[in-house]
């Protein structure tokens, strides 16, 4: 379903490998042809000509988290509204979990995730196989060539699909034949303080108890003891959503990542929230693990520059308004971002908090290279040009006419951002073009060097 071929884009910013330069780059059929300097000889006829000056071309965003809810949960979202939003955000590329009904534990459900995407997904696509406390066999049936991971949920979220027998954990840990993403909260502590808030509150706990039901300590404890699994099987373990700063001194921040065996997420709503935002944004802000202290965002800021963090990414799980709007033990967590991830980024570049090159390399390079994807996620000649262009200085403010999600919200609505998504490239593909969307394109399954 290629739609466009060729295209050159002329006077960018390449932001890649740790450099920002100017340059233009020739796309053509579906990959990068050429980075740099590029003669007019070498540029077919009829290639279409993109100028990019004052614009940032980066890789496209690789999202390692998602939840796209389909099959079964599509009145919160599906595959087809989400992907949409997602190329409107500039990510090229997405992992899905597998907490959907029914539920992607078997590798028969997994491949009717694949099939869904290939007729409804506008950008690149993977799936979790999900881990049970018993479906040991169909987890070891799934391709490492072709499905991005485990996941597991050492902590119940939404779906219920918590692991927590002994005996399966060691046993998955021990024979995993590809990397296990996993969930850390322990189920006993939360359930203790969610019981004490309850005899203190009753049904109506304020949000602001969040971080204190799901507790700090019920993140350490439960991380740890995935820590602590790996360690003694060997395992490639990668944690999501780390959002204390507990939780930082157990990651290391000397090793390369291509050395690592264990490495970290930080999800965008960790890095630009904390607890006082509760007061205003209530349930919308609900997610598991909560959003903490200001001291925990700054810690979590701080292991991204310093690479004990490895991923930035979003953890995207839209609800509808009513859903949310429900008393706190009844209001679902998780909440749309993936539409907004990249610009809520370079709006914390534009704080210097954070330099281009560490957006890059947390949301493109090292998803590429922990999860071993083939070709994609840099500016190299060969790789599949998956590519988006972002204008650092054209202000925009998220409202409800322009947030793409099913759902139809934001947390970030009312937000006013300075950098603006201008072009998504998918395959070589114009997928968005500064707010036109090409709806019959369709991106291709991910594939995996192991």
């Amino acid at each position: 379903m290629a739609i466009m071929s060729n295209i050159l884009i002329n006077n960018a910013t390449i932001v890649n490998e740790g450099r920002s330069f100017g340059g233009n780059l020739l796309i053509k059929d579906e990959e990068i042809k050429a980075v740099g300097n590029i003669p007019a000889k070498d540029i077919p006829t009829g290639t279409k000509i993109i100028d990019a000056t004052g614009l940032f071309l980066l890789p496209g965003i690789i999202d390692d988290q998602v939840h796209f809810r389909e099959p079964g949960l599509i009145q919160k979202g599906d595959i087809f509204t989400e992907s949409r939003a997602a190329a409107a955000g500039g990510v090229t590329s997405f992992m899905d979990m597998p907490n959907t009904n029914p539920q992607t534990v078997t590798v028969s459900a997994l491949e009717d995730k694949y099939r869904i995407a290939s007729e409804k997904s506008l950008i690149n696509y993977s799936f979790n196989i999900g881990a049970t406390n018993d479906n040991l066999n169909e987890v070891l049936k799934a391709d490492p060539a072709t499905v991005c991971g485990i996941k597991i949920f050492m902590g119940s979220s939404t779906g219920n699909m918590l692991v927590d027998n002994e005996k399966a954990l060691r046993e998955l840990f021990s024979k995993a034949h590809m990397i296990i993403s996993s969930h850390c909260e322990d189920e006993t502590t939360i359930r203790k303080n969610s019981e004490l808030y309850r005899q203190k509150y009753g049904e109506d706990v304020p949000i602001e108890m969040h971080p204190l039901i799901r507790s700090r300590e019920a993140c350490f404890i439960s991380s740890s003891y995935a820590i602590r699994l790996a360690s003694e099987y060997n395992t490639k373990l990668h944690i999501f959503h780390l959002s204390t700063a507990d939780e930082m001194k157990l990651f290391s921040s000397e090793q390369p990542l291509k050395e690592k065996r264990i490495t970290a997420e930080v999800c965008v709503h960790h890095l630009w929230f904390d607890d006082t935002d509760y007061a205003k944004l209530g349930t919308r802000i609900k997610w598991n693990p909560a959003i903490k202290t200001k001291y925990d965002r700054e810690a979590l800021q701080e292991a991204v520059r310093n690479n004990r963090i490895d991923i930035v990414a979003t953890d995207h799980a839209p609800h509808t308004l009513e859903e949310k709007s429900g008393s706190y033990f009844k209001a679902p967590s998780g909440g749309p971002l993936i539409q907004h991830s990249l610009v809520v980024m370079m709006e914390l570049w534009h704080r210097k908090i954070f330099s281009i090159e560490k957006i890059v390399e947390m949301m493109c390079h090292n998803p590429a290279i922990l999860f071993n994807i083939r070709k994609r996620g840099f500016i190299r000649e060969g790789y599949k040009a998956d590519i988006v262009l972002v204008d650092p200085d054209k202000p925009w403010t998220i409202s409800g006419d322009n947030i793409l999600y099913k759902c139809g919200w934001s947390p970030f609505e009312g937000e006013t951002f300075r950098s603006k998504i201008r072009k998504t490239i998918v395959n070589g593909n114009l997928v968005y073009d500064d707010g036109i969307i090409n709806e019959e394109y369709r991106g291709q399954r991910l594939l995996f060097d192991r």
